[in-house]
């Protein structure tokens, strides 16, 4: 009864928006979905996550009550305490599938935007020939999430790398003292929707696996140091209680 019942809500709304296809996410069989919330930013009220898979691909998707995208953090001008805000996709992959040290936490898909700083020394998001000044747009990353006390009581943060460390990184890891990978996917937008698609080395690791959606704002610690970057506040979750529910099929 509780899929018919939001899909009847959510659906008009999306009609409105200008969704063709039956591609979002609020459309698909097996979304997580969650109720609109009008005391929530619109941009990160989560109406539906899914995530699917062809083959070596997954693509994850979330649709919004708003505008996807349209909500950027507001830039403090330095690294210490610089803001992050994200769409997140948890998952119960383990860290080793896609590069990292295995068993160290959740693995998680994001699509992240933080001015103050860029962390994808491989690639040009903007295209002005500089790969160092882009972190205002939208850009993926792979990160390991644990709990964290020194972020607060029961809040999670990017896992750190103690010093002296040397933990597996996937290739793309862009040099940070934190599991996060910079892979370069490109996060698209289209209205209420966002929708990332990866690649995997071995397709059989991700079949079954489960996932959530996450809406959230992240800080960077104000003296950069452990814990670099601890999640401060969670807009959303397409679960209500990430248990993870979805499953990539």
């Amino acid at each position: 009864m509780l899929r018919p019942l939001l899909l009847s809500v959510v659906l008009p709304f999306v009609a409105g928006a200008g969704l063709a296809g039956g591609t979002h996410a609020v459309e698909q069989e097996g979304a997580v979905l969650s109720a609109a919330d009008a005391s929530r930013v619109a941009a990160f009220d989560i109406l539906a996550a899914h995530a699917h898979r062809e083959g070596r691909l997954v693509t994850f998707h979330m649709t919004t009550n708003g505008t996807a995208g349209a909500e950027r953090p507001e830039p403090v001008g330095a690294l210490g305490a610089a803001p992050v805000l994200s769409y997140v996709w948890p998952t119960s992959l383990d860290p080793a599938t896609v590069g990292f040290e295995g068993g160290t936490g959740i693995l998680a898909l994001a699509a992240t935007s933080h001015p103050d700083f860029d962390d994808t020394p491989l690639f040009d998001e903007d295209g002005d020939g500089d790969p160092a000044n882009d972190g205002t747009l939208w850009h993926s990353h792979w990160v390991v999430l644990t709990p964290t006390e020194a972020c607060g009581a029961g809040a999670l943060g990017v896992r750190d790398i103690p010093e002296g460390a040397t933990p597996a990184m996937p290739l793309t890891w862009p040099g940070l003292p934190i599991y996060i990978d910079s892979p370069g996917y490109t996060p698209r937008f289209d209205g209420p929707e966002v929708t990332l698609t990866v690649p995997f080395a071995d397709a059989d690791a991700v079949a079954g696996a489960a996932y959530d959606g996450v809406t959230a704002a992240l800080r960077v610690n104000a003296n950069i140091h452990a814990p670099l970057l601890c999640v401060t506040d969670v807009f959303d979750i397409a679960s209500g209680d990430l248990s993870l529910p979805g499953r990539i099929e």
